[in-house]
């Protein structure tokens, strides 16, 4: 196995709602907000060279959106999905499977393309993973979340017959070395990769914990549907990511691509920070 971080760019989102109930005169000591509250945050996605498989974890925001939407977002930086692959020696149609974490705008954007006004697959030769409970979720959004479920990174993937469920059970093995762990609190069924390399336990976060600025546990953010239940899934995975020593790959981190945790006498606070291809 081979893991390759994927850089798609960066963009921006409001820092009180990335940190919730936190004041920002707390949460502004590590994630900066520019003139408008904004804060920096990447969208780091993971390839995975599995027993013939490459596995590509998410697919950031993607680029065929209207201006006047990515003016919201303050799309930044030279990286795209494209050109990371590209960087690596892979192109789109090297994809074999598309593990999407959630449906989310800015984890699924990347997974269709427009072209000759036709709403396609970008990876024409991958299965796409999603489970049936988030895409019903996704599919039939409520209001709160609606804006983050847009129709056209969605249903074209079902349309294209690539589509393929993971079933929602806690531990369901992807591949060999890739088990999945799913999580209630940010969004219904939001699925984490738990992967076995090198003797170690990686776990990409998604949206459970998106940068290091948010592993104490109050810090929850606003885009959570469910934030309760956040609290307590981060609680009891943080205790056991910390016991276990596992590694966290940050998919949001403006800075830091990977993590360990530690016990300190406040709690668990962050051990170290280091890049996927130091491992």
């Amino acid at each position: 196995m081979i893991l390759h971080t994927i850089d798609t760019g960066f963009f921006k989102l409001d820092g009180g709602a990335m940190f919730g109930v936190v004041p920002k005169a707390i949460w502004q000591k590590t994630n900066p907000a520019d003139e408008n509250n904004m804060c920096n945050w990447a969208m780091r996605c993971l390839l995975i060279e599995d027993e013939g498989r490459l596995i590509l974890v998410d697919t950031g925001i993607g680029d065929k959106q209207s201006e006047k939407f990515f003016g919201h977002y303050y799309l930044h930086g030279d990286d795209t999905l494209e050109k990371s692959l590209k960087t690596l020696g892979f192109s789109r149609d090297d994809i074999t499977d598309v593990f999407l974490t959630h449906l989310h705008f800015d984890h699924v954007g990347g997974a269709i393309i427009l072209e000759n006004d036709k709403l396609i697959p970008a990876f024409k030769n991958a299965t796409y993973w999603s489970n049936e409970k988030h895409w019903e979720w996704a599919t039939s959004p409520n209001q709160r979340e609606k804006a983050s479920f847009l129709k056209e990174n969605i249903l074209p993937i079902k349309e294209s017959g690539q589509l393929k469920f993971i079933n929602c059970e806690d531990g369901v093995s992807f591949t060999k070395n890739i088990k999945v762990r799913f999580a209630f609190g940010h969004t219904q069924a939001m699925m984490l990769p738990q992967i076995s390399y090198k003797g170690k336990t990686l776990v990409y976060m998604a949206d459970l914990l998106p940068s290091v600025g948010h592993i104490p546990l109050p810090y929850v953010m606003s885009y959570d549907m469910f934030p309760m239940k956040t609290l307590d899934e981060k609680a009891l995975f943080l205790k056991e990511a910390q016991e276990d020593k596992y590694i966290l790959i940050l998919e949001h981190d403006p800075v830091n691509e990977c993590c360990t945790l530690e016990m300190t006498e406040k709690g668990i606070k962050l051990d170290k920070a280091f890049r996927l291809s130091e491992i």
